[in-house]
């Protein structure tokens, strides 16, 4: 096993530790840890970083399920449209990506180089939310209100994003559950949780049709990112995960920038 692989299953330990003591955000890092260590092109890196949010997801719900912190009703509004556009997406709009998109002057821009810019973007949104971090709304006494048409809409854009990049978006579905459906913070995690695993999973049977899955490797990375949650969890009993977030952050804003920057380069 050559050095970048060793790295690459060692990071899959850090993805799982880092959902695991700041409970969420980590699974960020599952694309550029499979495209740049462990050599998988961008769309096959989204495709298995579906899967590996979604098992993560599926498993870091079950403590907020337990504390009966999931709002099911809001997750069910606001999952329908996620998934349904996440698995078109995956299913119907990736593969129909040119490999070449446009040209501008000498500079080809490639299906490939497409997806990693669109995902440093995403990194670089997702690190402000990280490095500001989230006030509770103080709301959870108030009777739950839904703003249908705009949750709908926010779950079609987190469900195309989600297609397009393969991370779960919980930076922006979780404000948005705050927002728009008055959920108290720590409710608006667990059940963003459930809607990130379930659309993940989802769309990622839309990349099961279109390519092939070497399943001995997906499962092995994502065993070991989920022993990571779990360390992590542990850990999150004897520190202030949400103190480290802000670090993170800035250390998700540093990679956003450099693979933008290596991306167009």
């Amino acid at each position: 096993m050559e050095l970048l692989e060793v790295l690459g299953f060692a990071s899959a330990v850090v993805i799982g530790i880092t959902l695991g003591l700041i409970g969420g955000g980590g699974s960020i890092l599952t694309v550029p840890v499979l495209v740049y260590l462990l050599k998988s092109d961008p769309v096959q890196a989204t495709a298995y970083s579906l899967f590996v949010v979604g098992v993560s997801s599926v498993v870091g719900s079950i403590t907020y399920f337990r504390k009966g912190l999931v709002e099911l009703k809001t997750a069910i509004i606001f999952g329908i449209p996620a998934i349904i556009t996440v698995y078109a997406t995956r299913a119907f709009i990736v593969p129909a990506i040119p490999e070449e998109v446009f040209s501008m002057g000498s500079f080809m821009v490639t299906r490939d180089i497409l997806i990693m810019v669109l995902f440093a973007v995403l990194m670089i949104a997702a690190s402000y939310t990280m490095i500001k971090g989230r006030k509770d709304s103080g709301l959870g006494d108030e009777k739950r209100t839904f703003n249908y048409p705009m949750i709908l809409l926010e779950g079609v854009v987190v469900g195309l994003l989600t297609g397009l990049v393969g991370a779960g978006g919980g930076f922006l579905i979780i404000p948005a559950l705050v927002v728009l459906s008055k959920l108290p913070m720590k409710m608006a995690v667990g059940t963003s949780l459930v809607i990130i695993s379930s659309k993940s999973l989802i769309g990622f049977l839309g990349d099961v049709q279109n390519q092939p899955i070497d399943w001995q490797f997906l499962v092995f990375f994502t065993s070991i990112s989920v022993v990571g949650i779990f360390i992590g969890s542990w850990l999150s009993t004897k520190v202030d995960g949400s103190k480290l977030k802000p670090a993170f952050g800035w250390f998700v804003l540093i990679m956003g920038i450099f693979i933008l920057t290596k991306s167009i380069l």
